[in-house]
C-alpha cells in the first residue's frame, strides 16, 4: 500500500489519505464528543457491537424514546398534509431546545390534536346524520303529501259515483264494512331512509324477492351528493320509503338495509310533527356547523404553530437519534467509565478532530480528556474524494461502475473532459448544442430554488447532472462548428468557401466539380461539402479515421494510468510485465494504424490502409508498391509485427513466476526470528504458518494471467472497433437532422399556405426536440458511458473499493425517516 502522505496529490487524482483511529472517551463527555464530530462530518465510525442485537445495546432506551418522538412528528406532518399546510422552510437548527421539554411538548400537542380530531369526527358524524335526516323528512313528506292528494281526489270521484249509482248491493256492502271487526283490518307499516344510488336497483330487486312481492317501495332521487356519516365520503343517494305488512316482513327489510348500508331514519305522518322536527333539526345543524367551524379553526391554528417549529424539532430528534445510534456502536471498557470508538478519518482532519475532542471535554466539565490514538492495520481504508457541485456528477458516473480502490488513479479527472467531448463527437451540431446549453443554464441559474423542491424522477436526474449536460452542450457547440452544422445547415462563419464554380453559369458543378478559388477554409468543414455527391464518402472517411485516432489515444491514456498506479503502489512487476508489453502490443498494431492515418492526411497519399493492415499480417515480406507511405515502411512493419507477437508471451508467462518467487522470499524472511524472542512478526502467527504458505495458488494466478492476457489481446481489437460508434452515431445524427430540415421544414415552406407552413414548423420543432434533443442525447450519453466504462477504465481501474461515509448532521436533512 502506497503512502499517500509522502507528497502532494491532486484533489481528485488520488483519494484522501486515511487513517484508522481509536478514540477513548469518558462517559460524561461522550454525548458532546459525538455531537461535535457530527458537526465536523469527517469521522466514519466502525460498529464494535455488531454481534449484539439493537435491543441489547446500551442506549436502546434512548433510541426508542427518539423513535417515539419521531412517530409523533410524522403524525403531525400527516395532519398538516391533510389540512393543506406545509412546514415552515426556515430551519434554525438551534441546540437550545431541551429534549425533555420537547418530549413533553410533543406529547401535549399530540393529545390535544387527537382530542380535537376525535371531537371533530363525532360532530361531523352527527352533522352528516342530521343532514340526511332532514333530507328524509323533506322527501318522504313530499311522497306522503302527493299520495294523500291522490287518495283525496280518488275519494271525491268515488263519492260522486256513489250518489248517482245507489243500489241494494252497495247498501249491503256498506253495512258489512260497518259491522266488520276493526281488529281484523290490515295495517301497513313503513321504513324510510337513504340508500346509495348505485345500489338502489339491486336493493329494490332483492327486497321484492325476499318478501315475495309483499312490499311497496317508493324512491326519490337526490339532486346533490350527500356526505355519508359512516365513510365520510360524498355519495349520490336516493330517499326510499318501504311499506310492508307484518313483523316478519319488517325484520327482513331491516336486515336488507343493514346489508346494503342503507341509513334508516324515523318518520311521522303528522304534518305538524314533521314541521316541528324539521325546525329542530335545522336549528341543531346550525349549532353544529358553528361548533365544527370553530374546532377546525382551532385545529388549523394549532397545526400552523406546529408547522412553524416542525423543521427545527424534526432535525433535533433526528440528531439525537443519530447520536445515540453512534453511541451504541461504541464499546464499553472494563472499568465502565470510558467508551472506546474506532473509525476512519482523513489524515488532514486530525487537528480538527482533536480540537473537537478538547472542546467536548471542556464543555462537559470532564476531568479526563478523550484520547486520540492512530492504529496500524492492513485493512483497506475507505475511499474519500473531496468534490464540489461541479465535479460531483462526474464522480458519480465513475462510482456507478465501481468505487475506486484506496488511492488508485481516479478516472473522473479525465472524465470531466473526455466524457462530454466523446458525447459531442456523436452529437456534433452547434444549434442542438445551444439548445442543450440554454436548458442547462436555466437549471443552473435556478438551482437554489429547484434544489429545495421535489422534482420528478426524470427531472431529478437531469438536475443532478446539470453540469455534465452543460459541458456536453459546450463541447457540442465546438464539434458542431467543426462539422459546420446548425440544424444540418452549413454557414460561412469563418470566411468564404475555398471552392467555387468554373464559370458563372455553374453548369458543370455536379459533373466536373468545383475548383479551389480561395484559401483553405480556416476552421472546420468547408460549407461547400454539404449537399454534394462526395459529401457522404468524404465525411465517412474523415469521421471513421477520427474515431480510430480518438480511441487509440484514450486507450493509451488508460494504459499510461496503469503505469502511474503501479509506480504509486511500488509494483515494479506490473510496470515491466504488464504496462510495457501492453503499450508495445497496442501501439505496434493500432498505434501504427493511427500513424498511417496521420501520414496519409499530411501527404495526400492514395494508399489503401485496409490493404496495408491486412497484408501486414498475411504477407509481411511482400512489397507495398503504391501503398507505401514512407521510406523503410516494410522493415518497420515487420519490426512492429514481431514486437506485437513478442509482447503476448511477455505479458503471459513471467508475471506468475515472479509473483511466486516474491511470495516465497517474503515467507522465508518471515519464518526466521531471534531464538530468545517469543514474539512473532505481526504478519504471521504460529498457527497460520502453513496456512500463509499455502495461500499462494500458482495455478490460479497463472490461469488469471492467461485470461487477462487473452482479454487484452482480443480487447485491443474489439475496443478499437468499438470506438467506430463515434463515427456511426455522428453520421446518424447528421442524417436525421438533415432529413427533418429538408423533408419537413423546407417541404412545408414550399407551400404558400400559412397553415401548411405552421404545421410543418410545429412538426419540425417536435421532431427536433423529441428525437434529436431527447432520444439522440440519451443514445449518445449511453454510448459515451460505455466507452469510458469498458474501453477506457478497464485498462487501469480496479474499482473494488468502498465509499467513505462519515457521521455528519449535514446529511440528516436529506434523509427520510
Amino acid at each position: 500500500m502506497g503512502d499517500g502522505s509522502s507528497g502532494p496529490t491532486m484533489d481528485l487524482m488520488r483519494s484522501e489519505p486515511m487513517q484508522l483511529v481509536q478514540l477513548i472517551i469518558p462517559i460524561e463527555s461522550a454525548y458532546r464528543t459525538i455531537s461535535y464530530l457530527g458537526d465536523l462530518g469527517l469521522f466514519q465510525f466502525n460498529d464494535l457491537n455488531a454481534e449484539k442485537s439493537p435491543f441489547q445495546r446500551t442506549y436502546a432506551a434512548q433510541i426508542k424514546r427518539c423513535a417515539e418522538m419521531a412517530r409523533k412528528l410524522r403524525f403531525f406532518k400527516e395532519q398538516m398534509r391533510k389540512a393543506g399546510l406545509s412546514p415552515s422552510v426556515k430551519s434554525l437548527r438551534s441546540g437550545n431546545i431541551d429534549l425533555d421539554h420537547l418530549e413533553v411538548t410533543l406529547g401535549e400537542l399530540e393529545s390535544e390534536l387527537i382530542e380535537i380530531n376525535s371531537n371533530n369526527e363525532t360532530l361531523q358524524h352527527t352533522y352528516n346524520e342530521l343532514s340526511e335526516y332532514k333530507l328524509v323528512l323533506q322527501k318522504a313528506g313530499e311522497l306522503f303529501h302527493s299520495a294523500q292528494s291522490i287518495v283525496a281526489a280518488q275519494q271525491g270521484e268515488l263519492e260522486l259515483y256513489n250518489t248517482t249509482e245507489q243500489s241494494i248491493e252497495r247498501s249491503l256492502l256498506l253495512e258489512q264494512e260497518m259491522t266488520m271487526d276493526p281488529s281484523k283490518q290490515v295495517k301497513l307499516g313503513y321504513i324510510s331512509g337513504l340508500v346509495a344510488r348505485e345500489k338502489s336497483m339491486a336493493f329494490e330487486r332483492i327486497l321484492f324477492r325476499a318478501t315475495r312481492g309483499n312490499v311497496f317501495l317508493k324512491q326519490t332521487v337526490l339532486e346533490n351528493a350527500v356526505v355519508d356519516p359512516v365513510s365520510g365520503d360524498e355519495v349520490e343517494k336516493n330517499v326510499f320509503v318501504v311499506f310492508y305488512s307484518g313483523e316478519r316482513a319488517k325484520n327482513k327489510i331491516l336486515k336488507l338495509c343493514e346489508g346494503f348500508g342503507a341509513n334508516r331514519y324515523p318518520f311521522t305522518e303528522d304534518l305538524n310533527k314533521q314541521f316541528q322536527i324539521i325546525s329542530q333539526v335545522s336549528g341543531r345543524l346550525a349549532e353544529l356547523k358553528t361548533t365544527i367551524d370553530a374546532g377546525l379553526a382551532h385545529r388549523s391554528n394549532l397545526l400552523q404553530t406546529i408547522g412553524f417549529e416542525f423543521e427545527e424539532w424534526n432535525f433535533l430528534v433526528k440528531k439525537e437519534k443519530s447520536i445515540y445510534h453512534i453511541l451504541n456502536m461504541l464499546n464499553m471498557d472494563v472499568t465502565k467509565k470510558c467508551l472506546v470508538a474506532e473509525g476512519w478519518c482523513p489524515v488532514f482532519a486530525k487537528d480538527q478532530i482533536q480540537n473537537g475532542l478538547r472542546r467536548a471535554t471542556l464543555d462537559s466539565n470532564s476531568q479526563i480528556g478523550a484520547i486520540f490514538h492512530v492504529l496500524q492495520t492492513k485493512e483497506s481504508p475507505p475511499t474519500f474524494f473531496q468534490t464540489n457541485k461541479f465535479t460531483l456528477a462526474f464522480q458519480e458516473i465513475v462510482d456507478a461502475y465501481g468505487v475506486a480502490k484506496y488511492q488508485e488513479a481516479n478516472p473522473s479527472v479525465y472524465t470531466i473532459v473526455t466524457f462530454p467531448f466523446l458525447f459531442a463527437v456523436m452529437f456534433g451540431d452547434w444549434g442542438h448544442g445551444i439548445c442543450l446549453l440554454l436548458a442547462t443554464l436555466y437549471l443552473i441559474i435556478r438551482e437554489k430554488k429547484l434544489s429545495s423542491q421535489k422534482l420528478g424522477d426524470i427531472m431529478e436526474m437531469a438536475f443532478g447532472g446539470r453540469y455534465v449536460i452543460m459541458m456536453m452542450g459546450i463541447f457540442s457547440i465546438y464539434t458542431g462548428l467543426i462539422y459546420n452544422e446548425f440544424f444540418s445547415v452549413p454557414f460561412e462563419l469563418f470566411g468564404p468557401s475555398a471552392y467555387g464554380c468554373r464559370d458563372q453559369s455553374c453548369r458543370d458543378a455536379y459533373t466536373a466539380g468545383l475548383v479551389k478559388v480561395h484559401a483553405t477554409y480556416p476552421f472546420g468543414l468547408d460549407p461547400k461539402w454539404h449537399g454534394t455527391r462526395s459529401e457522404l464518402p468524404f465525411l465517412n472517411s474523415m469521421k471513421m479515421k477520427m474515431s480510430i485516432l480518438f480511441g487509440v489515444a484514450q486507450m493509451n491514456l488508460g494504459i499510461i494510468m496503469s503505469y502511474f498506479n503501479a509506480k504509486f503502489f511500488g509494483d515494479n512487476i506490473n510496470i515491466w510485465y504488464q504496462f510495457v508489453p501492453q503499450m508495445i502490443f497496442l501501439n505496434s498494431l493500432f498505434g501504427y494504424l493511427s500513424l498511417l492515418i496521420i501520414v496519409k492526411w499530411c501527404t495526400g497519399s492514395q494508399a489503401d490502409l485496409y490493404h496495408v493492415m491486412i497484408y501486414m499480417f498475411l504477407s509481411p515480406t511482400d512489397d507495398l508498391d503504391d501503398n507505401q507511405l514512407f521510406i523503410g515502411q516494410k522493415f518497420f512493419q515487420i519490426l512492429l509485427l514481431l514486437s506485437a507477437l513478442a509482447a503476448v508471451p511477455w505479458m503471459m508467462f513471467p508475471k506468475p513466476f515472479l509473483l511466486k518467487k516474491r511470495h516465497e522470499e517474503r515467507f522465508q524472511g518471515q519464518s526466521y526470528a531471534r531464538l530468545d524472542s517469543n514474539d512473532y512478526p505481526p504478519e504471521i502467527e504460529p498457527h497460520s504458518v502453513s496456512h500463509n504458505h499455502e495461500e499462494f495458488e500458482f495455478s490460479e494466478v497463472f490461469v488469471h494471467q492467461l485470461i487477462h492476457t487473452i482479454e487484452f489481446v482480443l480487447g485491443a481489437v474489439s475496443n478499437t472497433a468499438s470506438y467506430l460508434r463515434l463515427w456511426a452515431l455522428s453520421l446518424a445524427h447528421s442524417e436525421l437532422s438533415s432529413v427533418f430540415y429538408d423533408k419537413v421544414l423546407l417541404l412545408a415552406w414550399g407551400y404558400n399556405s400559412i397553415i401548411a407552413r405552421g404545421i410543418g414548423l410545429c412538426v419540425f420543432i417536435f421532431a427536433t426536440v423529441g428525437v434529436l434533443l431527447v432520444m439522440e442525447t440519451l443514445s449518445a450519453f449511453l454510448h459515451a458511458l460505455r466507452l469510458h466504462w469498458v474501453e477506457f477504465q478497464n485498462k487501469f481501474y480496479v474499482g473494488d473499493g468502498y465509499k467513505f461515509y462519515p457521521f455528519s448532521f449535514a446529511s440528516l436533512g436529506q434523509d427520510d425517516e
